[in-house]
């Protein structure tokens, strides 16, 4: 009976299926002035997020929400940078602790699927214009959500202690 119970209890966790691979296409672009990618001064940057022509009609009620997220590929990253650092500094600095990748918002993602909201200043046909998306000119959109403070904002949501210091300083 020992011999049981200690069998359930130290088994390792079931080997996952094989996965497929996804194909996403994207349904706009980003243009904006920024040609590099940049770790600062995004918020007074204007963007305007042009979708494919034929989604216009997907964007009807969005002009009444006042943020957006915004679901980008950070296309100037090399492929073979993605993925490439399972654990690193955030920002590159060693002043941070040492993270695994999952636990950071780095570019350096094994899919860099990066998710940043953004107020919404307006929408025309199917453009939308914002300010402060932290996307680079020609950055794929791969999604566009409305922002919903009563589902989106968790109140009780904790970080490390680094990460609040860090927003101290910006």
């Amino acid at each position: 009976m020992l011999d049981r119970l200690r069998r359930l209890l130290t088994r390792s966790a079931p080997e996952p299926p094989p996965l497929a691979d996804v194909t996403l296409r994207p349904i706009g672009i980003v243009r904006n002035r920024v040609k590099e990618p940049m770790s600062g001064g995004w918020a007074e940057v204007t963007s305007q997020i042009v979708l494919r022509p034929e989604l216009a009609e997907a964007l009807l009620g969005l002009d009444t929400y006042s943020h957006i997220y915004v679901l980008f590929w950070p296309h100037q990253i090399p492929d073979e940078i993605r993925g490439s650092k399972p654990q690193l500094h955030p920002m590159d600095d060693e002043a941070y602790p040492l993270q695994g990748v999952l636990a950071t918002r780095s570019q350096i993602r094994f899919n860099p699927i990066l998710v940043s909201a953004a107020p919404l200043l307006k929408v025309e046909k199917n453009v939308l214009h914002v300010r402060g998306l932290d996307a680079v000119d020609g950055s794929p959109v791969l999604d566009v959500k409305p922002y919903i403070a009563d589902f989106d904002c968790i109140a009780e949501a904790t970080v490390p202690r680094w990460v609040k210091e860090r927003a101290r300083q910006t």
